[in-house]
């Protein structure tokens, strides 16, 4: 699966501090739960990544 490549899978997710001083980004669909861990600094980047490809993606025209 790449990028591109759309499913029909619902997810939530949440993000949030732990009480470790860490970024957890919690994903749960259906049965299965990912929670990922990042140092501050990583989340940091992150929400540049994420910053970066909102940009872009308004950037792209609509179909």
């Amino acid at each position: 699966m790449g990028i591109n490549n759309e499913r029909d899978i619902e997810a939530n997710m949440q993000i949030g501090p732990t009480e470790l001083g860490m970024v957890r980004i919690f994903v749960e669909a259906g049965d299965i739960e990912i929670p990922m861990d990042f140092e501050p600094e990583e989340a940091e980047e992150i929400a540049d990544e994420i910053r970066a490809a909102a940009q872009a993606a308004r950037a792209v025209k609509k179909r």
